[in-house]
């Protein structure tokens, strides 16, 4: 039994790593381009990975996201700001890992209670807001006077753009998660049990 427990493990480790690699190259699959700013789908993938295998497997397919991030910077940035910023692995890997982390633990205490779909849907928000906060929260503190020049403000008011981008691309980015991480997660996690 826990041989197969392991063959399960290891293929939905091994197809939600590839779904993250084809979601960083496929365009509008992964990133959804606006001006200035694009709109994330790839932490959802990490979520489940999270929900479904655990906070360790979860940071690995997030470790997988911050990797690629980390690599385009270099090789084929998605915006003029990317290799300014996501060349740093502090903001473009270990924000991702910790998305998976924090989203494992938190279902991790939801799974044996009565509505584990409220811990799917609570670590799903809370994770998809970790990505969004430490990055734009890193740029904010690393990179500030880069990040005005980009955004063409007053690097007095970097912070409260930043917030902006927050209001308006994170929390779209947090609801998406919150609805489609239960929606994906809970047949795999029966499909679990079975195996």
């Amino acid at each position: 039994m826990k041989r197969k427990s392991n063959a399960y493990q290891i293929s939905v480790l091994a197809v939600l790593t590839a779904i993250v690699i084809v979601q960083n190259f496929v365009p509008l699959f992964g990133y959804i381009p606006l001006p200035g700013l694009s709109i994330t789908t790839i932490h959802i993938t990490v979520i489940i990975a999270a929900v479904i295998l655990g906070p360790r497997d979860g940071a690995i397919i997030g470790g997988v996201w911050g990797l690629i991030d980390w690599i385009r910077a270099f090789t084929a940035p998605t915006s003029p700001l990317a290799p300014i910023v996501f060349t740093n692995p502090l903001v473009s890997v270990l924000p991702r890992i910790l998305v998976g982390v924090v989203a494992g633990v938190i279902f991790m205490h939801w799974a044996k209670r009565p509505h584990p779909t409220v811990g799917m849907v609570i670590a799903a928000v809370v994770g998809s807001l970790v990505n969004t906060v430490l990055v734009l929260g890193l740029i904010g503190i690393l990179y500030s006077h880069a990040a005005a020049g980009f955004y063409q403000i007053d690097i007095s008011k970097l912070m409260p753009y930043l917030l902006t981008i927050v209001g308006t691309n994170g929390i779209p980015e947090a609801i998406l998660a919150g609805i489609l991480t239960p929606l994906i997660a809970t047949p795999l996690l029966r499909f679990k049990k079975r195996h």
